[in-house]
């Protein structure tokens, strides 16, 4: 029976807020209360015509914007030709240039090869099957606070315990978690390099690890970039004992940093490179990008997906590949300038924020109290902002289409509501 039958045709967010709650499982969790109609560039506007300043973007899915008309142009023709095949049963070739794309964009003169997917748990996983079947050894280390995805191998390797792991054990073997280099929590980088030893000494030794997962900055666990000096030791380690190293920039790839992935800023060239979030411009669209060796270790038939690599996606894909010049990546450092000097005038104003941290467009303010309030108050003021972190972090994954006089309104409005709940 059609909702309108059942007299729930209203789309008012009240009734819309009873109708998830009797439809849609209680485990999905929503931050705000507020039903989206449409969507532009960096604006979004609910099924009451309120308009919301997006700082959110969709957890960094949408750097090139909502609705760009290049990609939604792009989706439209490739739906009109092809929905699907998957890609194991016949070929398309918007998946092939999907993968020479990554393969030619990728960090480092290693010959390179793609894994194309569906999501960021599934690249992550595939990352570590790669890894295992190229090394033959069964060991995956992580680090604190990371997040890697919801999915059982994937949540394993999840440094973060609420909301994600609940009591959804047993988790995978073989999967152990070094200290993250947190100098704001102490953890310096000597810290986590004795971390690093004392786990290769105790419970992990390097002859049977096969990879080292990392992001280069934690997006769940806080917005904290790695220290350079901890990264290129990490990567000096796994070369000499023969580890894969993995850089899962889910949510630090496409721009989002200011270049196309977050790697290039350290000068690192990782084994694997695990991408999904703005890759497709908001559709489902992952990968595993990385040196071709590597990923040619699993015999055919051992990767793959019904949907992985959906022609549509693919499509959306290579028109988010035509934005991301330099200008685009100039103008994401640009948009990260003004949020860092808006959040540090805060910090100077309120001691409940106790470090302004991220690289580029990637930053967030860490408080001692009123982080969950800051988000509230800003909603009502129309603009959308997320937390990461313990919820004690406020963070910004503002689209990088954003203008000048958008931006400018949407720091007004946070500072605004920082008044509003630290005063």
């Amino acid at each position: 029976m059609t909702a309108q039958r059942e007299g729930l045709d209203s789309t008012s967010s009240a009734s819309l807020a009873r109708r998830r709650a009797a439809a849609v499982a209680r485990g999905v969790s929503t931050t705000h209360p507020i039903f989206v109609e449409r969507a532009s560039g960096a604006t979004l506007w609910d099924v009451e015509g309120r308009r919301y300043i997006d700082f959110a973007g969709g957890i960094g899915t949408l750097n090139a914007g909502h609705a760009r008309p290049e990609i939604v142009t792009a989706i439209a023709e490739q739906a009109a030709r092809l929905t699907h095949t998957c890609f194991q049963v016949a070929m398309y070739e918007p998946y092939v240039r999907v993968a020479e794309e990554l393969n030619r964009r990728a960090p480092g003169s290693s010959p390179k090869k793609s894994l194309l997917l569906s999501t960021g748990a599934e690249a992550t996983e595939n990352a570590v099957k790669i890894a295992r079947e190229y090394t033959r050894r069964p060991s995956v280390i992580a680090f604190t606070h990371s997040y890697h995805g919801r999915t059982l191998l994937a949540l394993t390797m999840t440094g973060k315990h609420a909301p994600y792991k609940q009591h959804f054990g047993p988790y995978c073997s073989e999967i152990y978690h070094a200290p993250f280099p947190f100098e704001h929590r102490g953890v310096t980088t000597e810290h986590a390099l004795a971390g690093l030893d004392e786990l290769f000494n105790s419970v992990a030794a390097p002859e049977h690890v096969a990879a080292i997962i990392i992001e280069p900055v934690l997006g769940e666990g806080g917005f904290v970039p790695v220290p350079p000096a901890f990264f290129h030791e990490l990567r000096r380690i796994t070369s000499e004992h023969g580890i894969v190293l993995i850089a899962d920039e889910i949510q630090t790839g496409f721009g989002r940093t200011g270049a196309l992935f977050a790697c290039e800023h350290y000068g690192i060239e990782p084994d694997l490179i695990t991408v999904a979030k703005s890759l497709a411009g908001g559709l489902p669209l992952a990968a595993v990008v990385g040196k071709a060796e590597i990923m040619d270790a699993t015999e055919p038939g051992g990767l793959g997906g019904t949907f992985a690599g959906n022609p549509v996606a693919c499509a959306a894909a290579l028109a988010t590949f035509e934005i991301m010049d330099d200008a685009f990546f100039a103008r994401a450092r640009a948009i990260g300038d003004r949020i860092a000097n808006s959040l540090r005038a805060l910090q100077s104003r309120y001691g409940q924020i106790e470090d302004v941290r991220g690289l580029g467009a990637m930053m967030a303010m860490e408080l001692s109290s009123g982080a969950p309030q800051i988000v509230e108050a800003a909603r009502k003021r129309g603009l959308i902002l997320l937390l990461a972190g313990e919820h004690n972090v406020v963070r910004v994954l503002v689209p990088l289409v954003i203008g000048d006089e958008e931006l400018d309104e949407g720091l007004a409005l946070l500072a605004t509501s920082a008044e509003a709940a630290l005063r």
